[in-house]
Formats: C-alpha cells, sequence, structure tokens
C-alpha cells in the first residue's frame, strides 16, 4: 500500500524543449576549464569532492540563465566569478528546442547556445547562438523571451535549490521560514508583492488626481480668460462689420447731397446773377494783388541781403556737418575696435539744425560677469580633475571625496542591526554601461539620482539621515529616496519602449540589484527613454510623424534630450561619474583647464585695452560737448535768417495763388456762357455716383446726414483702434484661446481617464485578491497531499498545517503506524528523519509547480545512510514519473549503489586540479 506512486499518471514522454544539453566553463570563479559536461534528459547525478568544481557548474547555470549574483551565494558582484588573473570569464550553455513548445525554431534549430561573458569589471554581454553555432542577437531581451517560452526559474528555489536556500528556509526550525519557502517556490509570493505594487501605484496615481485637479482649476480659469479675449473678437467683428455698412451708406449720402446742391444752387442763384458775383469778387482780388506788388517791389533789396547772408550761414553748417562726420566715423571705428559697433547718425531739419551722436561700448561689466563665469568654470574642473586623480585608486570617490567613509559607516550600521534593510547606493555606482559612448547620454539623464541613495522605509531613512550628518558635516549630502525594496525588477512590458533599432535606458545598463533598477524605473522612468547616437536621426525619430509608442523622450551621445516638440542641450561635455577610461578623462581635463587658463589671460588683456579706450572716448566726448556748443550759436543765427527767407517765400506763393484763382475763374465765367449749364451738373452728378457704386454697386436709399454719417464712422474708428491695441494681436488671441481649450479639454480627459483607471483597478484587485486566496488555498491543499502521500511511502503519518494569517508552515511526524508514537513537531526528530521529512516537502513542492528541470545542491548532506537511500529510492521514483522533465543533483556522496539505468547519467569530477578538465561520464556509471 506504501508504494503509491502520486506522480505516476503523467505520461512518460522524453523532455523536448528548456531542459540543459551541455554547459561549458572558462575562467569561471577558481577553475581555467571544466566541461563540456553532457546532461542527459532525466537523471543526472554530479558527484565530485568539494573543490573539484561541482558548485561552479551551478553557480554558471544560476548566472547565465539569468539569476543575480546574491541568488548565488558565491559572490556578491559578478567580476567575483572571474579567475583571479584573467580578464573575463566565459560560460555556454545548450538548451533543448524541440517540441511544440519550442521558441522559433525557424531560427535556432532544435538546440538554442546560451554565450556569457563576464569582465573583470563586472560587465556582462551575451551572445544567442543557432544549433550550428552561428549567433542569432545578443539581446539581453532575446534571452529573457526565451526563459519566459521555457518557464525557467532560476531565483525559484523550487527549481534551483542551493545549500544556502536549503539551509535559510528548510533546514531552519522556524515555521515562518518554511511558509516563505511555501510561498516562494509556488511564486505567490511573487503575486503578492505584484499586489503591493499595483496598490502603491493606486496610491500615486490617486496623489497625481489630487494634482492634476488642483492644475485643472488653473487650467480652466485660464481657459475663461482666454475665452473672454475670444469673444470679444466677435464684437471687434461686429463694429468693423458696422463700419462697412456706415461707409456704404456715406458714399450714397454724398451722392444725395451733391445733387440736392446744386439743384438748391440752379433754383436760387440764375446766370446773371453768378457772372455779376464773380466779377465783383474778381475786382476785389484785383486790388489785393496791386498792393501785394508793391509790397514785394519794396522788399527787394532786403530780401537780397537775407539770401546773401543765409549762403554765409550755410557755408558755416556744411562746414559743421563735415565735423561731426569726422566724429562720427571716429566712434564708429571705435566701436568696430572693441568688437561692439555703436551706432551714429545726423539728423538735419529744415527749421532747426539738430546733431545727434551715440557711441556703444561693451560695458565693462559684461566682460568682467564673463570672465567670472570663466573664473567659476576653470574651480570646477580643478575640483573634478582631483576626484578623478583620486578615483584611480578606488572608483567609489568619482562620486564624492566622503563617499568611502559613508559606505563604511554605512556598513558598520547595517552590522549593528541599526538597519531593517541595508540601503543602496550612490546608484550610480550600483550600475554599468553595457556600451561606453553612451556615458554622457545616460549621465545627463539620472542627473541627481546617480550619487543618490535609495532606502525601503522611513526608519532606515532617518538611521541614514543621521550618518550623512556625521560624514558629510557642511556642504550638500546626497538625496535620500524611501521605496519599498522588492525583489524583482518591476514588470515595465506594458509602458516600456522597444525599439529594433535604439535601446531604452533600462535596456543599456547593467544592473545586478533590482532594488536599484525599480528606484530608477520609479524616479526616472528609464524604460521609457530612448538612446539614440546621432541627434540628427534622434529628432528625426521623435519629431517625426509617428513617434516610438511609450517614449517619453530620447537622449543623443551629446547628451541632448530630443522631445516630441522641443529639443534640450546638455549643459555638460563629458561624463564625470560614468566614463570607462579615466586616464583619458583626467587628460581631457587638463587640457581644457590649460585652454581656459589662457582664454582668462585673453580676458584680463582686453579689459586693460577696454579701459585704455574708454579714457580715449572720454576726452573725445568733452571735444565734442565743446563743438556742439559752438554750432548751437550759429544754428540760432540761421534760424532767424531761415524764417525771413521763408516769409518772402510766402509772399511768392501768394502772389501765385491769386493769379491761379483769376486765371481759373475766367475759364470758369467763359465756360458757363459758352455751355450748357445743366449738362455740366449732369456730369457731375453721374460722376459721384460712379464712385459710390465702386464702393457699394447696390444704391441705398440714406436717410441720415453725411455730417451725421461722417461723425459716427469717426467715433467708430477710434473705438476699433482702442480695442485692437488692448486685446493685441488677433492670430495671436486664436492661438492661445485653441491652446488653452486644448489644454483644459485634455486635463479634464485625464483626470477622467485616471478616475476611471483607479475604478477598474479596484474592481480588478478585488478580484484578483479573491482568485489569490483561491489559488493559495487550492495550492496549499495540493501540497499536503503529496507530502502525505510520500511520508506514506516509509511508513511515517504527519500533517502539515498551514496559518496564512500568521504566515507560518508547521510540520507534524509520526515514524511508525498509527498510534504507536506521538506526533512530533520536526524540531523534535533526529537530524536524519527531519532531513527525510524535508526530502518530501520539496517533492511535494515539485509536484504542484511547472520547470523543466530540477537542481538540488546535496541534499543528503545531513542525513544517514538509512535515510539517504529512502530519500533516494523516492527521487528516482519520482524522477521515473516524470521523464519529461530534467533532474540535476549535486552530491559529494559515492553513488556507486544506483540501480544502472539509461536514464540516469553520472558526472564524476575529479579532485582539485585547476588547469584541467576534471569530468568522466556515462550512463548509470
Amino acid at each position: 500500500g506504501h508504494s503509491f506512486d502520486p506522480l505516476s499518471k503523467f505520461y512518460k514522454v522524453e523532455s523536448d524543449a528548456g531542459i540543459v544539453e551541455s554547459i561549458t566553463l572558462k575562467n569561471f570563479m577558481c577553475h581555467s576549464h571544466l566541461g563540456p559536461f553532457t546532461f542527459g534528459p532525466n537523471v543526472n547525478f554530479i558527484v565530485g569532492n568539494n573543490g573539484s568544481g561541482k558548485s561552479a557548474v551551478l553557480t554558471a547555470l544560476i548566472v547565465t540563465l539569468g539569476g543575480n549574483a546574491q541568488a548565488t551565494n558565491r559572490g556578491s558582484s559578478l567580476k567575483g566569478f572571474v579567475k583571479e588573473g584573467e580578464g573575463s570569464a566565459d560560460v555556454s550553455i545548450t538548451l533543448r528546442n524541440k517540441g511544440r513548445d519550442a521558441f522559433k525554431p525557424e531560427v535556432y534549430g532544435s538546440s538554442i547556445i546560451v554565450d556569457l561573458r563576464i569582465t573583470r569589471e563586472g560587465l556582462r554581454t551575451y551572445k544567442m547562438k543557432n544549433k550550428s553555432g552561428q549567433i542569432v542577437t545578443t539581446k539581453k531581451e532575446e534571452l529573457l523571451s526565451i526563459l519566459d517560452n521555457f518557464n525557467v526559474q532560476v531565483n525559484n528555489p523550487v527549481s534551483v535549490l542551493t545549500q544556502e536556500m536549503s539551509k535559510y528556509f528548510l533546514h531552519s526550525k522556524g515555521e515562518g521560514d518554511k511558509y516563505k519557502f511555501f510561498m516562494k517556490a509556488t511564486q505567490l509570493e511573487q503575486m503578492r508583492e505584484d499586489f503591493f505594487y499595483i496598490k502603491s501605484t493606486k496610491s500615486v496615481t490617486e496623489d497625481k488626481v489630487g494634482q492634476y485637479s488642483e492644475c485643472l482649476k488653473d487650467l480652466k480659469r485660464t481657459y475663461l480668460e482666454k475665452e473672454d479675449r475670444y469673444k470679444s473678437l466677435a464684437s471687434l467683428d461686429e463694429m468693423h462689420t458696422k463700419l462697412e455698412e456706415l461707409q456704404k451708406q456715406m458714399a450714397w449720402a454724398l451722392v444725395g447731397s451733391f445733387t440736392h446742391f446744386f439743384i438748391f444752387w440752379n433754383f436760387h442763384h440764375p446766370l446773371p446773377l453768378v457772372l455779376f458775383e464773380a466779377e465783383k469778387k474778381y475786382k476785389e482780388i484785383q486790388e489785393q494783388l496791386d498792393k501785394i506788388t508793391q509790397q514785394v517791389q519794396e522788399l527787394q533789396p532786403k530780401c537780397a541781403e537775407l539770401k546773401a547772408e543765409a549762403q554765409h550761414c550755410n557755408t558755416l553748417l556744411k562746414s559743421s556737418e563735415v565735423s561731426m562726420q569726422s566724429l562720427y566715423y571716429t566712434a564708429l571705428h571705435e566701436g568696430i575696435r572693441s568688437q561692439n559697433p555703436g551706432s551714429c547718425y545726423l539728423q538735419i531739419n529744415k527749421r532747426r539744425a539738430v546733431v545727434y551722436m551715440k557711441v556703444q561700448h561693451p560695458h565693462p561689466s559684461d566682460f568682467r560677469r564673463e570672465q567670472d563665469m570663466l573664473q567659476r568654470s576653470i574651480e570646477t574642473n580643478r575640483r573634478n580633475l582631483q576626484t578623478m586623480e583620486s578615483s584611480r585608486s578606488n572608483r567609489l570617490r568619482r562620486f564624492g571625496e566622503h563617499m568611502p567613509d559613508l559606505l563604511n559607516a554605512i556598513q558598520d550600521a547595517h552590522k549593528r542591526g541599526q538597519f531593517k534593510q541595508k540601503p543602496r547606493g550612490p546608484l550610480g555606482f550600483l550600475i554599468s554601461l553595457k556600451d561606453p559612448e553612451l556615458a554622457l547620454a545616460v549621465e545627463v539623464c539620472l542627473k541627481g539620482q546617480l550619487q543618490a541613495f535609495t532606502c525601503d522605509n522611513y526608519e532606515d531613512e532617518k538611521v541614514l539621515q543621521g550618518i550623512m550628518f556625521k560624514v558629510f558635516p557642511k556642504g550638500r549630502r546626497p538625496t535620500i529616496i524611501t521605496s519599498r525594496f522588492l525583489q524583482h525588477v518591476h514588470d515595465t512590458k506594458r509602458r516600456a519602449v522597444n525599439h529594433p533599432q535604439y535601446p531604452s535606458v533600462l535596456q543599456a545598463l547593467e544592473i545586478e540589484d533590482p532594488v536599484v533598477a525599480n528606484c530608477l524605473i520609479d524616479q526616472r522612468g528609464i524604460e521609457s527613454i530612448l538612446l539614440i547616437k546621432n541627434r540628427t536621426e534622434a529628432r528625426r525619430l521623435m519629431q517625426g510623424k509617428n513617434p516610438p509608442h511609450n517614449c517619453t523622450s530620447a537622449f543623443s551621445k551629446d547628451g541632448d534630450q530630443i522631445f516630441t516638440n522641443r529639443t534640450y542641450t546638455a549643459d555638460q561635455t563629458r561624463a564625470n561619474y560614468l566614463s570607462g577610461d579615466v586616464e583619458e578623462e583626467i587628460r581631457l581635463l587638463q587640457r581644457e583647464i590649460e585652454n581656459q587658463t589662457a582664454q582668462a589671460s585673453r580676458f584680463k588683456q582686453q579689459m586693460k585695452k577696454l579701459d585704455d579706450e574708454i579714457k580715449q572716448n572720454e576726452g573725445l566726448l568733452r571735444r565734442t560737448h565743446i563743438e556742439q556748443k559752438t554750432t548751437k550759436v550759429k544754428l540760432l543765427q540761421f534760424t532767424f535768417l531761415a524764417r525771413s527767407k521763408c516769409f518772402l517765400l510766402l509772399l511768392k506763393n501768394e502772389y501765385n495763388t491769386v493769379s491761379c484763382f483769376l486765371f481759373l475763374f475766367t475759364f470758369f465765367r467763359i465756360k458757363l456762357l459758352s455751355s450748357d449749364f445743366n449738362a455740366l451738373i449732369h456730369s457731375a452728378v453721374q460722376e459721384s455716383v460712379t464712385k459710390a457704386k465702386l464702393i457699394c454697386p447696390e444704391r441705398l436709399e440714406v436717410r441720415r446726414s453725411a455730417r451725421s454719417l461722417d461723425t459716427e464712422i469717426s467715433r467708430l474708428k477710434v473705438k476699433i483702434t482702442t480695442q485692437q491695441e488692448h486685446q493685441g494681436d488677433r492670430e495671436e488671441i486664436l492661438r492661445s484661446y485653441n491652446e488653452a481649450l486644448e489644454n483644459y479639454t485634455n486635463m479634464v480627459q485625464h483626470v477622467k481617464n485616471l478616475n476611471s483607471f483607479i475604478k477598474k483597478l479596484d474592481s480588478v484587485m478585488n478580484q484578483r485578491q479573491h482568485v489569490y486566496a483561491e489559488f493559495r488555498r487550492f495550492l496549499s491543499a495540493r501540497c499536503k497531499y503529496y507530502f502525505d502521500s510520500m511520508l506514506s511511502q516509509r511508513g511515517y503519518t504527519g500533517s502539515m498545517t498551514f496559518d496564512h494569517k500568521n504566515e507560518t508552515l508547521s510540520i507534524s511526524v509520526q515514524p511508525g503506524q498509527g498510534k504507536q508514537a506521538d506526533m512530533s513537531d520536526m524540531r523534535s526528530l533526529s537530524g536524519g528523519e527531519r532531513s527525510f521529512s524535508t526530502v518530501c516537502f520539496v517533492l511535494s513542492l515539485w509536484a504542484i509547480t511547472e520547470a523543466p528541470f530540477r537542481c538540488l545542491d546535496e541534499f543528503d548532506v545531513y542525513m544517514d545512510m538509512v535515510n539517504r537511500r529512502i530519500s533516494m529510492d523516492m527521487m528516482l521514483k519520482v524522477a521515473a514519473g516524470q521523464s519529461y522533465r530534467q533532474f540535476i543533483f549535486l552530491t559529494p556522496q559515492n553513488m556507486s549503489s544506483l540501480p544502472e539505468s539509461e536514464n540516469i547519467n553520472i558526472l564524476r569530477l575529479k579532485d582539485p586540479d585547476r588547469g584541467q578538465n576534471n569530468a568522466s561520464q556515462g550512463p548509470g556509471k
């Protein structure tokens, strides 16, 4: 009855997708070369003494297939995996790619080769190759897609269980640790963390809605103001329409007035009376003309005298103009020499001669301001140079002279238990670039975040602030960002930009710590920012018709930030924190300081020259003022002569006017006598009608007088001019109104969408939390069922009790049958029995989770021979029932007692010999 295998019902088919076919290591950890190790599709044992390379194989598997350095418990950073004295380490893993779950079989074929290289600096680069060894891609995103497709989870302890993980979760006597192991293995912990993240996202969104609501009030107020100005344009249009109508009425009103005048004149002034009145007027004007002629003859000698005096004044004036022109060209020449030409001009009025002069020089304060800016730049570069030189031995010093002291203080505080979670920082020190050319772009993008620290909670933040106050007694301290630490990187697939040619900032960075990655995602949105080396290409892509989806902005390699509607130029020319070549940066800084120092010297010379020129110009201006006073005296004399000359011209003009009037009057009198007067009136009326039709083709019956219409037109024109001056440009009013309307409408819609999103999020969260609780209950029940089945195979009985509220898992075991012994929890069992129970627990979790391969590191290290034999039999029985999965067991024990089977492959590693290939293998041996 105890031979029941709960897993035997599965089909016994060979693994086809995602299993490990082979592993090769070079210069990895302390091994020059290991492998290639060929793995079987079902059961594999890696057997060897300590130092033979068992752990190196498992560590390489974890690191290559997406795990972080911390998960291996073999080092805190990737660069620790490079063999001492070597420049890089290489790992090559071949994954099977067959069956219905194969990944791009038309591209890769039946196998996918994943090559990893780790440099001495800790940089990680990938190459994905097809079965023939040809490179398909070097993008890490492709590897993540491959692992997702095969459901490979190297960070999940149920897939890869290391000694440290086993010791922490399974061999611990705490019931809380076992519950954490269950949650992590079933990925319920991941789901719960996702819920926490969604809740925090909802909280952030609600805060944004509150901020946007305040912003909405301002936008509405602006929109209403613009709307009032827009509506006033309509009244202005009405006034223009009314003005046009009045002008039409005016045209026809003048026609009516002209017609009525001639009718009235013809009725009240017969032709003989007109001629009599004209002759009388002619005699009066003739008498006046005789008197004016006599006056002209009397003034003729005086006129000649005044004319001679005027010529003399003209000569003086021309001499003054020549002098002023000479002064103008001298001032202009001085302005050109000082590289800031002034403007000089002369203006002569007929009544009064006035000379204007304007000479502009660059103000000395402008030079001094530029000189101060240059000096500050020199000082900044010298500080940067000092930092760079000190960072030759310690890269941390790039982020501040006191940064090593700060990290040491944080480490000491963490050892004393002052932090709940050890703070991370500076963030720039914890990231590395895949492409060094993008250093300036990434640095300008992240700005202040590079020197920032992040804490898990506000209590830790207070402790860190206290440490910073001690280490940085004066000056600026690093920023602290407080956000809950998560063990996985945020899922950014939906909101991240994914361009086939250009990486996002997130894709361009190598970030081992998920906490650091999440901080930069939350604070800067690095998943939505593209890096495009060429500035022209960046502007073409971002400001074209179809900018990349989910892309908020882009940065060129020169640090320019490009949006869809604007571009900002970087205010720095080199990377201070992320550049890889320190010596080259030091040389560039030294060269720039030399150039700036030379420029400062030239500034001093220019300042001295400018002071000398100012003194010369001040003397020139004094002489000019003296000449101006002399010229003014002469111009006063000229003014009197000019007035006399004008009076003489007036007399001549009046004489000519009277003669012209007499000629016209005589012509008109002859015309009246020799022509039909009625025909003349008719011609004049027709001419006025023609002019009126040009303004308004259709004749209007106007009741108002021309004078009344003229008064209203003048008043309306003044009103229109006043309103136009008050309102400003019409096009600008329309543009600002449409812009304000669009901003207000968009914000209303945005707030509406966010509220809708929050409402849907609540609904989805409630539904998913219910599903989560049901799923947790279902997995707990299955785990208990398989655990009981496993224990029964040895004749044990036991119970597994989940307390989801207090997050504990208690396991009680009773050796023997029935009620022969009391139920005992795992703390009262012997080491061997507890290890056996632990194996049953692990096998139960295997039964309820999916993964293409399982790795177990030294599972039998705490067992006696009897329990080891029983546990081994159970595992082999489980493996035989799951031939579609791959099992990899690491053990220092002798496996000579294993049954021979074609499903079992044993890799025996030789004792430590660093320069050799330490493996022999074969099925069943």
